[in-house]
């Protein structure tokens, strides 16, 4: 026979410790300001995410320290892609419906950046990529934010140093057929170098996934282009680039923002010395911001230094802890609405004003290849 007395106790529990306050706490019940983040963590593009995600770390991590946002600290729930396509808006859906977020971070790739995007806009959730540079991007609405400049400017930032700073006039372009950050900045660049009196010796095109492009590079190989252009990521450049020198091509690669990761190098090796890429910041920038930023990035994660995605994840967190001071309220039309007056925000890739169509005017950093190292050539104002 049970003991009544007991089951008594047992019914009444919880009242009890509700009138003492100590009822054990559910997921809604916390203080805390949930954060999303989307990105590639591992997979083809994992260096990239991978950056941004310690350089949003770094941000956060800064902010709770100083005794985080509105009296709350912040917290991250991070989701990994695994740079695949389909995966970011399964994880956009769980991170809004089940996490309740109040804002997302991500993604990195323009073409992942797309998924969440329309369902971030259609729940009425701010979010704001890092790096996605597709003009698309924040086409989807008035709730989708990025802290890094345009395709259309860095491809046109590329073809007038081709001109002027390296005097070239023939130039082939080798782009992706299924990526839109590389179709962007291939159009871009193209319009730009055609317009500066150069001259498209060959176009050739490749597909996500392709590992052989000594097809398209015999062919350029013929046309006498005297550099090539090529807007893909890091993996896809560093094969390029030793095919490319296998085949007897010594003439330049250029690209974009997409080739600044320390793989590039990992893997290309020799044949990637001399390339020239736009880029959002440089280590070396002597700015106190940067300086600083590069010595706590350090400290943090164990003597890494700070590549350009991670200086825009921790700049798009900036954005987002800004905005959420200013709004004074988690409430997202409040915290979209101080997202988009946001104007003159200083951070590591510069200072941030977003315009009317929630884009960031920033300058581009020129970067070479050099004896195994990146070193810095120039930067270009928008």
């Amino acid at each position: 026979m049970k003991n009544p007395t007991r089951r008594t106790l047992l019914l009444l529990l919880p009242l009890l410790l509700a009138l003492t306050g100590c009822a054990p706490k559910h997921a809604g019940d916390s203080d805390e300001i949930l954060i999303g983040e989307i990105s590639s963590l591992t997979g083809k593009e994992g260096a990239f995410g991978q950056g941004a995600h310690r350089g949003i770390v770094l941000a956060l991590e800064t902010a709770n320290a100083r005794g985080g946002v509105l009296g709350r600290p912040l917290r991250l729930i991070s989701e990994d892609n695994q740079s695949k396509a389909g995966e970011s808006a399964t994880a956009a859906r769980k991170l809004i419906s089940r996490n309740k977020v109040v804002a997302i971070l991500g993604e990195v790739v323009s073409s992942r950046s797309l998924e969440i995007a329309s369902i971030a806009q259609l729940t009425k959730t701010p979010m704001i990529s890092p790096a996605s540079t597709a003009e698309s991007v924040t086409q989807a609405g008035d709730y989708v934010f990025r802290v890094c400049f345009l395709d259309s400017f860095q491809g046109t930032v590329m073809a007038k140093f081709a001109r002027e700073s390296l005097g070239l006039q023939r130039v082939a372009i080798l782009s992706s057929v299924s990526s839109a950050y590389s179709v962007g900045l291939a159009k871009h660049f193209k319009d730009t170098f055609l317009a500066e009196g150069g001259t498209i010796a060959a176009e050739q095109r490749f597909a996500e996934g392709d590992k052989d492009f000594k097809a398209q590079l015999t062919a350029i190989k013929a046309s006498g282009a005297d550099a090539i252009y090529v807007p893909a990521y890091y993996t896809e450049t560093a094969l390029i680039s030793k095919q490319a020198r296998e085949l007897g091509i010594t003439v330049p690669l250029m690209g974009g923002d997409g080739w600044g990761e320390p793989e590039l190098i990992e893997i290309g090796g020799d044949a990637v010395e001399g390339i020239y890429y736009s880029t959002h910041y440089s280590p070396d920038n002597q700015a106190p911001q940067v300086v600083e930023f590069v010595k706590n990035y350090r400290a943090r994660w164990d003597g890494e230094t700070p590549g350009a995605f991670a200086a825009l994840g921790y700049d798009a967190a900036l954005l987002l802890i800004n905005a959420l001071e200013r709004a004074g309220t988690t409430d997202p039309a409040a915290l979209r609405d101080a997202l988009a007056s946001t104007r003159d925000l200083p951070g590591v890739t510069g200072r941030t004003d977003i315009d009317e169509n929630r884009n960031a005017s920033k300058a581009a950093t020129i970067m070479t290849v050099r004896c195994g190292q990146f070193i810095y050539v120039s930067e270009v104002a928008p």
